[in-house]
Formats: C-alpha cells, sequence, structure tokens
C-alpha cells in the first residue's frame, strides 16, 4: 500500500493497481543489457517525487516468483545503490554483466547510451477481459 503522503497522487490511468505492481509491471519491460533508475520509473507512473517508493519496490521484488530484472534499476548517476539488497553484495553487478553491462567501481560504463527511459514507450496497460458479444 502507498504511504498516505503518495496516495492523493496517484494518476488516474493506475488508481485500481498497487503502486508496487505498476513499478514491477515497467521493471519488467527494461530490455535486457539495458538500464533504467529509479526517478524516470516514478516520472512514468506520474509520481515523479516517489523515487524513493521505487527503491523500496525493487527491495521488496527479490521474493517475486517469477522474478523481476531488479538488477537493471539503478540511481540516477547509474550506480548500482541496491547492490547490498541483492543475495550477495556482487550478484546485481553479475547479472548486469551477464547481460554485457560493463560495471566499473559499481557504476555503470556507458549510462547515457544504456539508459532505457520508459516514457519513451507506450503506456503499460492492465491486462482486460475479453467482454461477451
Amino acid at each position: 500500500m502507498l504511504p498516505p503522503s503518495l496516495q492523493k497522487n496517484k494518476p488516474s490511468k493506475f488508481n485500481k493497481e498497487n503502486f508496487f505492481e505498476r513499478v514491477f509491471a515497467v521493471v519488467k519491460k527494461i530490455p535486457r543489457g539495458r538500464v533504467t533508475n529509479y526517478g524516470a520509473i516514478a516520472n512514468y507512473l506520474g509520481t515523479g517525487l516517489s523515487a524513493r517508493t521505487v527503491g523500496w519496490a525493487m527491495n521488496s521484488s527479490h521474493i517475486l516468483v517469477p522474478p523481476i530484472p531488479a538488477h537493471r534499476v539503478v540511481n540516477r548517476n547509474g550506480l548500482l545503490t541496491g547492490k547490498n539488497h541483492f543475495a550477495t553484495p556482487t550478484l546485481m553487478e553479475e547479472l548486469l554483466q551477464a547481460e554485457g553491462v560493463e560495471v566499473v567501481d559499481d557504476k555503470i560504463t556507458h549510462f547515457k547510451k544504456l539508459f532505457w527511459n520508459p516514457s519513451d514507450e507506450p503506456l503499460i496497460k492492465k491486462k482486460r477481459s475479453k467482454k461477451n458479444n
């Protein structure tokens, strides 16, 4: 559930969904070998001041089955600030390197080139059930 301070800012197009679920839907769309940041996800969801809440969602994502690619979400400078929330302190970097993303001193090399902005993509919509004719 969203903190009370963010509930009034929930975007109308997502009112019926949990904020963390909306974050996870965006993260699932990040292409292999690309990265985004907490703020870009928050902006896409219409809650630009909630980058920290996106971080909380990423911290809680490690128990999900199937897993989401939380390793592709870094801070605004390309730093692996979430690395301590993975099973080992090096797992985030290892997962990124397995996708061809170079990391030096816990920072994404060529961050601007690899940056994926969800706002450049079509809206991620909730699946709708088919109506009877």
